[in-house]
């Protein structure tokens, strides 16, 4: 099997990939994750996760690369990683009651083969009082997530419901889609999981 490399250093990424009982590695790759003028959320979304794979994959062509990169928009306004705690309250504030949406993209490559997918999730917060913002804030510091919460962790607390094809997209890497895309590189988590 191909070394595999997760062009991220996102520990929530990181945790999901292991689920999948695949040895590998971690390489940060060096992108403007700025966005464009007249990029939709979602070309944005791709953009980065292909250039996040072909930015390690350039450097490793052996290697079976998996970039990835999520997206939250409110009425298609993105929603950025808050970075403190007042900008993660003002977020949540601004989520409470409504529905967000979750692009998650995925792109795993090896040398010039390159496959994409793009994962759609759903959530719909629930109304939330600023004394349960506050302290969800406190509690999980959610600086580094975009839309301010962690699904694995009490975050889950602060929706009505999640509408996705995989659960894991919320977290930021689909496990489903990419299962199924290390298959076309001969990859099967199955029978190669030790």
């Amino acid at each position: 099997m191909p070394p595999i490399v997760l062009a991220s250093s996102s520990p929530y990424r990181k945790a999901l990939l292991a689920r999948l009982n695949l040895p590998f590695t971690t390489c940060s790759p060096e992108v403007d994750e700025a966005a464009r003028p007249g990029e939709t959320p979602t070309q944005q979304c791709e953009r980065l996760s292909r250039s996040k794979a072909q930015a390690i994959s350039c450097q490793q062509p052996e290697a079976i690369v998996i970039g990835s990169d999520q997206i939250a928009t409110i009425d298609g306004a993105v929603l950025g990683k808050p970075g403190n705690h007042a900008r993660a309250v003002q977020q949540l504030s601004q989520c409470n009651g409504r529905q967000v949406d979750f692009f998650t993209g995925l792109c795993v490559q090896q040398g010039f083969q390159q496959h994409f997918h793009l994962a759609h999730t759903q959530v719909q917060f629930r109304q939330l009082t600023p004394a349960e913002i506050h302290r969800y804030v406190t509690i999980e510091v959610p600086f580094d997530c975009a839309g301010s919460f962690k699904a694995e962790g009490l975050g889950i607390c602060l929706f009505d419901a999640i509408s996705s094809r995989d659960p894991s997209d919320l977290i930021g890497l689909p496990l489903i889609a990419l299962s199924q895309l290390l298959r076309q590189f001969g990859v099967n988590p199955l029978l190669e999981a030790g």
